[in-house]
């Protein structure tokens, strides 16, 4: 057996593992045309879109923080944290309370906006695929993977890398923002 033949082998069997670290059961929704998945495991609850509380000094798709039964949670928009442009909210939109966990190892909730949820997938392994290779210079430390299912193809998203470290200690110091006595949720400035 040639060197490259040997090479070939063990990329394959190393794309079959990861595939098998992949598979299970995935939430998906859509953003636009585009259709996205995250881990069951993560969502805690999907909520209609309610009042915010915007934050002054945050991220643009950073939208505020809700009070959700007395706890604060971050609410993003991932069309805006994607670079896609912002839409009216319409009786599909609705918000997924996920749980991440950052650097620390430090489990954090947050609202994730989306345009609609779609369905649970039960994924395979035979139904996986690594990202695409982007080029030099271009980050997609946020994709596991892509999902081929009945000829389309949707992107599954890794909600721990999709924030970058400082932006969650900026949303994590938004439940401390509290002081105590205060009203849970009373953080912000502007509600909209």
């Amino acid at each position: 057996m040639s060197a490259t033949a040997t090479i070939e082998r063990k990329n394959e069997a190393q794309q079959h593992r990861r595939a098998s670290e992949l598979a299970g059961k995935y939430l998906s929704f859509q953003l636009g045309k585009e259709e996205f998945a995250i881990r069951v495991t993560q969502v805690r609850e999907i909520i209609g879109v309610q009042e915010m509380t915007q934050v002054p000094q945050m991220a643009d798709y950073i939208k505020g923080v809700i009070n959700l039964r007395g706890r604060v949670i971050p609410i993003i928009s991932l069309r805006l944290r994607f670079h896609m442009p912002e839409e009216e909210y319409t009786q599909r939109t609705c918000i997924i309370v996920v749980e991440t966990v950052n650097e620390q190892k430090e489990s954090i909730q947050l609202g994730v906006v989306v345009d609609g949820v779609s369905e649970v997938l039960n994924l395979a392994p035979a139904d996986l695929e690594e990202p695409p290779d982007f080029g030099a210079g271009k980050s997609a430390a946020y994709l596991l993977g892509m999902a081929k299912l009945k000829g389309k193809v949707k992107i599954l998203l890794d909600l721990d890398c999709l924030l970058l470290a400082n932006e969650v200690a900026s949303l994590q110091a938004l439940d401390s923002a509290v002081a105590p006595g205060e009203e849970r949720g009373s953080v912000g400035a502007k509600r909209i």
